[in-house]
């Protein structure tokens, strides 16, 4: 696979939720859980199972810092 995001980090899957139209995808990358908003035809047409190794791959436009 060739991408050209460079915020790229492999972990593997913990947990699928679906709901009505929208996936929740949790991903162990190194003991931090990710989640991943997906649509549900995106978990069947990637055949996604728990378990599985995955990159997750991160593309923001903005980065917030807030003060408690």
């Amino acid at each position: 696979m060739k991408i050209s995001a460079r915020n790229a980090l492999a972990g593997k899957i913990v947990e699928i939720k679906e709901g009505v139209t929208t996936a929740h995808v949790m991903v162990d990358v190194g003991g931090t859980i990710m989640t991943a908003s997906i649509t549900n035809e995106s978990v069947k047409d990637l055949k996604l199972k728990v378990g599985e190794k995955v990159h997750t791959i991160i593309k923001s436009s903005d980065v917030m810092i807030a003060i408690p």
